[in-house]
């Protein structure tokens, strides 16, 4: 493509110098995969700065450059815009012709939740006979092929969003699902896609290393749904076109706020004892009360809907509840027993999200619930490992304060008295310090024995990390190698769990989940918590178990 076509959808070009008419043959902002004829976009980064490197791209071959800083004399065309993450995003899109136009995009945010629901979301569109395609934290499924993105991944870098997107739409996908983290929305990375359908499952303590604040990690993920205000209008496969919808968690804090974002349609849902329902332009709560609703929002929504959890059952299979849906005062109904293998209360919620965003999608109740029934589970959610042992042993990604305390909520509904729940976890370093502090008293709270370990210490000093995660403990009156202890190296921290375990207790070790490494100073080690979770189960049943199969830096410690 000539760089002249690729500009068009440049919205914020600050200067052109040299000929825009060369042709260009790729788009980096990596100067070590800069080809001849590549087009080389520098900005400056989290902790390096791309413009160091275009002398580098350019003897490599770029013919041509866009960067933020005011440049002169360059041999080759140089473009100046004010966000070069943006310019990256738009030039990605362009240079693939703009897949996400041409298929109805969902974009699933959250702290908690959202590899789950993009699962689940994702099974009930092809339960529907639909034509999806899916980018997760754990997997991506583009045609007919599915692939493993265990490692330290969130939300692709903009121009491999834009590929994979283009990759679904050349296999003749209708749909996309795209797990869409707050890291991704800040940093542009899904910029030039356009989202029909936003969905939010919490916000809850996370990040804050990287956004500062609530409110700032809050207004990332409201990006998500502002960009609903853009991009065109796609056929619905019905008559008409697709509303832009916004489906929204009714229980989380961040309800009111994301609440009065524009949104053709919005979608809200929860449990019964959270309903609300708008009544004479005010919402009518389940105790009777009620509170002004948003008139500028109403005026705004064309369409909306709210969906109920109502007689859940929690059982030994999983989880069995109905879902009340109403469109307006004159038209309700019930989607009747939905039966899902996962389990835990927040998994309803999740089940709620997928079913808001399908409903949107005009997914019949029929398909939901088969959708929903095929959802078996996902690796590294509540995920069982099974060696012929005496008591129930878990592998789950709990890594937020949020999300520890529902894992162990869980838990416990999984163990009968006198049965215990014995948790390992640990918090990763050089990321948000509070939530270490958060996680050592929610521990506290709600498990019985706590094993404090190494999860990704990276450059920080892992002493130092399980020391501000065990401090709460101690405070609340837990007596060190009793009721928790410190053991650094996480496969022995497994081991000396399930060894502390009785007939009828629980393990679970939380924090890695569907991972494949562990990051220790700058170096991804091979680690799997599955993997360790077993080897240890079978050295405490006398099995001949094999060395341990992973070698960590604290082996030794």
């Amino acid at each position: 493509m000539r760089l002249s076509e690729l500009l068009v959808d440049l919205l914020d070009i600050l200067a052109v110098s040299g000929d825009p008419a060369v042709a260009i043959t790729s788009i980096t902002s990596d100067s070590r995969q800069v080809t001849p004829g590549a087009l080389f976009v520098a900005y400056a980064g989290v902790g390096v700065d791309g413009h160091r490197f275009i002398p580098d791209a350019i003897a490599r071959g770029a013919v041509a450059v866009v960067g933020e800083q005011p440049l002169a004399g360059l041999p080759v065309p140089y473009i100046q815009v004010s966000d070069g993450r943006a310019a990256l995003a738009w030039l990605s899109a362009a240079w693939h012709g703009h897949p996400s136009r041409s298929m109805i995009l969902v974009g699933i945010t959250g702290t908690d939740g959202k590899t789950t629901t993009a699962n689940l979301l994702f099974n009930i569109l092809q339960a529907a006979g639909r034509r999806a395609g899916l980018i997760s934290t754990v997997n991506a499924v583009i045609g007919d092929a599915t692939y493993d993105t265990g490692l330290h991944t969130t939300t692709p870098d903009a121009p491999d969003v834009q590929r994979y997107l283009a990759q679904m739409r050349d296999a003749g996908a209708e749909i996309a699902v795209l797990e869409t983290t707050s890291h991704g929305l800040a940093q542009q990375r899904v910029t030039g896609c356009a989202f029909d359908v936003a969905v939010i499952t919490n916000i809850t303590h996370e990040h804050l290393d990287f956004h500062g604040s609530y409110e700032a990690y809050r207004d990332a993920k409201a990006l998500l749904f502002r960009s609903l205000a853009t991009g065109p209008h796609k056929p619905s496969g019905t008559a008409g076109v697709l509303l832009k919808t916004a489906v929204l968690n009714r229980e989380d804090k961040s309800f009111e706020f994301l609440v009065a974002i524009p949104a053709e349609r919005v979608i809200t849902y929860g449990v019964a004892d959270s309903q609300r329902r708008m009544t004479g332009g005010r919402w009518q709560m389940a105790d009777g009360k009620s509170q002004n609703a948003d008139d500028k929002w109403l005026q705004q929504s064309r369409d909306m809907l709210t969906l109920t959890a109502s007689e859940i059952r929690h059982t030994a299979a999983g989880t069995e509840f109905d879902i009340e849906v109403i469109a307006s005062p004159n038209t309700q109904y019930l989607i009747p027993n939905i039966q899902s293998p996962l389990v835990g209360g927040y998994n309803v919620s999740n089940i709620l999200a997928a079913t808001g965003a399908a409903l949107a999608l005009g997914i019949e109740p029929a398909a939901i619930a088969a959708g929903v029934r095929a959802t078996t589970g996902i690796p590294g959610r509540m995920e069982r490992i099974d060696r012929g042992q005496r008591f129930t042993a878990i592998v789950d990604f709990a890594h937020t304060p949020h999300a520890l305390a529902s894992a162990l909520e869980t838990t416990r509904r999984l163990v009968a008295p006198p049965g215990r729940v014995i948790a390992v976890f640990g918090s990763a370093g050089l990321r948000d310090r509070e939530k270490r502090r958060m996680m050592g008293y929610v521990a506290a709270r709600l498990a019985d024995v706590t094993v404090i370990t190494a999860e990704d210490p990276r450059t920080e000093e892992l002493a130092a990390i399980m020391a501000e995660a065990a401090a709460p403990l101690a405070a609340a009156g837990k007596i060190e190698d009793s009721d928790f202890f410190r053991v650094a190296d996480r496969q022995q921290a497994i081991l000396h769990a399930v060894r502390l375990a009785r007939p009828g207790d629980a393990v679970i070790v939380c924090g890695k989940g569907h991972e494949q490494s562990m990051c220790f100073g700058t170096v991804e080690h091979p680690w799997r918590d599955q993997d360790a979770l077993r080897w240890a189960l079978d050295v405490l049943l006398g099995a001949d178990a094999a060395a341990p199969p992973f070698r960590l830096p604290t082996w030794d410690l």
